[in-house]
């Protein structure tokens, strides 16, 4: 996986997008944005594409198909699942069930949306510096995929 590839962000709220391209582009990570405002959207965008994505920013209520949704249908689908797409929740749904459902699907974090400006951007440095740190199957994937 390269650090620089895009990162999908499934948001349904237009203002949380806004605010999420702003935190980006103050924390100057060079990644490019993709915003999708439904799962369905996002799915039918990897399923047409060979993009390895840096990760997926995913909210958990969202129209079409919700997250858990979401997940689950690139967690089925072998070709999706061999990309090895870190999958990310970034919600205000926090309660037990969700945290215990998400991890139960093979998240690799959940997230709460926080409410200021400044706890948004120590989240997204965090879920950003750990990614670009951390050895992923897709970072020997890419490699393969470059032959």
């Amino acid at each position: 996986m390269s650090n620089y590839e895009p990162i999908i962000i499934i948001e349904d709220d237009e203002d949380d997008q806004e605010l999420l391209k702003e935190v980006f582009e103050k924390l100057k990570y060079p990644n490019k944005l993709l915003f999708f405002s439904d799962g369905q959207s996002a799915l039918d965008f990897l399923n047409a594409s060979t993009l390895v994505p840096f990760l997926i920013l995913s909210d958990i209520n969202l129209p079409k198909l919700d997250g858990f949704a979401l997940r689950s249908k690139i967690k089925m689908d072998a070709g999706l699942q061999l990309r090895c797409i870190p999958y990310i929740f970034f919600s205000t749904a926090l309660n037990q069930k969700a945290v215990i459902d998400a991890y139960s699907m093979s998240v690799q974090g959940f997230f709460v949306k926080p409410t200021s400006m400044e706890e948004i951007e120590k989240t997204i440095t965090v879920i950003m510096e750990y990614w670009k740190r951390c050895a992923a199957p897709n970072n020997f994937i890419m490699h393969v995929l470059k032959q």
